[in-house]
């Protein structure tokens, strides 16, 4: 089974040994020479290590075959998107509380559902809850473009700022109800659920593109929902069972209408 999705972000006061890691880690992320803080380059390395280790172990080790997901699994920071208590944890192929009752997703699920979507490197792709914006991350390194909705203001704002510090420039965000998608933005060649819905939200599929794919955990709260890969052919869905999952409910609008 997996545990979900959904975020926080890890600075804390801008002397800290915590703040240095995370512009040593931006620069490196970037390709930035930059200054190394004392103590920060050994932390650094350390987690490049356990990252490292993480794909190899719990990414191609479980049959994650694509190469452009497993680099991009290897070059983005956890430690940074997780609270600064957890990140010893960070590379563990688990889920951790982020806050706000919520969760940043076990790495093995970020890279299943990147792999499903089939990118390519050209594609405008739909994300719906930002939560920590670690899996928006691994998407701005496949997509040309993504676009993510958060319904919670307070995550939504600090996975902006994360990524804007990370120098994510092919991101944009925005603060709303995922079920209505990006309307303006649309169509999409890819839409990703980071929460689990009974259905697809209508608007949604409306803005999916001809031969797009969308990936859903579908069914209830608090029971085993189903990993669902839908492609768009003839304006209808084509539906492929993946596997189960348990992902935290998809809030909003879709409550008020399964009622």
């Amino acid at each position: 089974m997996n545990t979900i999705i959904l975020s926080s972000r890890t600075m804390s006061n801008p002397g800290s040994p915590g703040a240095a890691l995370v512009v040593l880690l931006a620069n490196l992320f970037l390709g930035v020479p930059a200054a190394v803080p004392a103590g920060a380059g050994d932390e650094a390395a350390a987690f490049a290590r356990a990252r490292r280790q993480m794909v190899e172990r719990d990414l191609s080790g479980r049959g994650i075959k694509d190469e452009r997901v497993l680099a991009a699994m290897n070059a983005i920071p956890r430690q940074l998107f997780v609270p600064e208590p957890s990140r010893a944890s960070a590379y563990d192929d688990r889920a951790l509380p982020i806050g706000d009752g919520q969760t940043i997703s076990q790495p093995y699920i970020v890279a299943f559902m990147s792999e499903l979507l089939e990118l390519k490197g050209g594609e405008r792709v739909l994300e719906i809850g930002t939560g920590s914006g670690y899996q928006t991350a691994v998407l701005a390194r496949l997509a040309a473009h993504v676009f993510s909705i958060e319904i919670i203001p307070a995550l939504g704002a600090r996975a902006r700022e994360l990524l804007e510090r990370l120098g994510t420039a092919n991101a944009e965000f925005k603060t709303g109800d995922g079920f209505f998608g990006w309307e303006e933005k649309a169509p999409f060649d890819a839409i990703l659920l980071t929460a689990a819905s009974p259905r697809i939200p209508e608007p949604l599929w409306r803005q999916l593109r001809e031969g797009g794919r969308l990936i859903l955990p579908q069914g209830e709260e608090g029971k085993t929902q189903k990993l669902m890969r839908y492609r768009k052919s003839a304006g209808k869905p084509a539906a492929e069972e993946i596997t189960g999952v348990i992902f935290v409910p998809l809030t909003g609008e879709i409550r008020k209408r399964e009622r």
